[in-house]
Protein backbone atom coordinates (compact mmCIF):
# COMPACT_ATOMS: atom_id res chain seq x y z
CA UNK A 1 0.00 0.00 0.00
CA UNK A 2 1.21 3.46 -0.78
CA UNK A 3 0.39 6.35 1.55
CA UNK A 4 0.75 10.07 0.88
CA UNK A 5 0.87 12.87 3.41
CA UNK A 6 1.55 16.57 3.52
CA UNK A 7 4.17 17.89 5.90
CA UNK A 8 5.36 21.49 6.19
CA UNK A 9 8.71 21.95 4.41
CA UNK A 10 10.46 23.07 7.58
CA UNK A 11 9.41 19.88 9.37
CA UNK A 12 10.18 17.61 6.41
CA UNK A 13 13.73 19.00 6.17
CA UNK A 14 14.38 17.71 9.68
CA UNK A 15 13.98 14.18 8.26
CA UNK A 16 16.17 14.65 5.19
CA UNK A 17 16.94 16.62 2.07
CA UNK A 18 15.34 14.40 -0.56
CA UNK A 19 11.84 12.93 -0.78
CA UNK A 20 13.32 9.42 -0.56
CA UNK A 21 15.32 10.25 2.57
CA UNK A 22 12.29 11.88 4.17
CA UNK A 23 10.06 8.92 3.32
CA UNK A 24 12.61 6.47 4.76
CA UNK A 25 12.90 8.39 8.03
CA UNK A 26 9.12 8.65 8.40
CA UNK A 27 8.80 4.92 7.65
CA UNK A 28 11.50 4.06 10.22
CA UNK A 29 9.86 6.28 12.85
CA UNK A 30 6.47 4.66 12.19
CA UNK A 31 7.98 1.16 12.42
CA UNK A 32 9.72 1.99 15.70
CA UNK A 33 6.56 3.46 17.21
CA UNK A 34 4.46 0.55 15.99
CA UNK A 35 6.89 -1.93 17.55
CA UNK A 36 7.07 -0.04 20.85
CA UNK A 37 3.25 0.10 21.00
CA UNK A 38 2.96 -3.62 20.24
CA UNK A 39 1.14 -3.02 16.95
CA UNK A 40 4.02 -4.45 14.90
CA UNK A 41 6.05 -7.58 15.54
CA UNK A 42 9.80 -7.85 15.03
CA UNK A 43 9.11 -9.66 11.74
CA UNK A 44 6.69 -6.96 10.59
CA UNK A 45 9.24 -4.23 11.31
CA UNK A 46 11.68 -6.12 9.10
CA UNK A 47 9.10 -6.48 6.34
CA UNK A 48 8.19 -2.79 6.44
CA UNK A 49 11.84 -1.72 6.29
CA UNK A 50 13.05 -4.45 3.92
CA UNK A 51 15.43 -5.93 6.49
CA UNK A 52 16.43 -9.50 7.34
CA UNK A 53 16.03 -10.76 10.92
CA UNK A 54 19.47 -9.75 12.21
CA UNK A 55 19.39 -6.44 10.34
CA UNK A 56 16.10 -5.69 12.08
CA UNK A 57 17.64 -6.67 15.41
CA UNK A 58 20.58 -4.32 14.78
CA UNK A 59 18.30 -1.49 13.61
CA UNK A 60 16.11 -1.70 16.72
CA UNK A 61 19.14 -1.89 19.02
CA UNK A 62 20.76 1.14 17.33
CA UNK A 63 17.52 3.06 17.84
CA UNK A 64 17.53 2.10 21.55
CA UNK A 65 14.28 0.19 21.15
CA UNK A 66 13.74 -2.37 23.88
CA UNK A 67 12.82 -5.89 22.89
CA UNK A 68 9.11 -6.66 23.25
CA UNK A 69 9.65 -9.71 25.42
CA UNK A 70 7.31 -10.27 28.33
CA UNK A 71 7.60 -12.45 31.41
CA UNK A 72 5.08 -14.77 29.75
CA UNK A 73 7.39 -15.02 26.70
CA UNK A 74 10.32 -15.88 28.98
CA UNK A 75 8.31 -18.53 30.82
CA UNK A 76 7.15 -20.09 27.53
CA UNK A 77 10.73 -20.17 26.23
CA UNK A 78 11.89 -21.70 29.50
CA UNK A 79 9.25 -24.45 29.24
CA UNK A 80 10.28 -25.16 25.64
CA UNK A 81 13.94 -25.31 26.64
CA UNK A 82 13.21 -27.65 29.55
CA UNK A 83 11.10 -29.97 27.39
CA UNK A 84 13.84 -30.16 24.77
CA UNK A 85 16.40 -31.03 27.43
CA UNK A 86 14.27 -33.89 28.75
CA UNK A 87 13.73 -35.24 25.19
CA UNK A 88 17.47 -35.63 24.58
Amino acid sequence: MQVSMEVPDQVARQWGQTPDAIARHVLEDAAIQGYRAGRLSHRQVGEVLGLEYWQTETFLREQNVLLNYSVADLEADHRTFESRLTQS
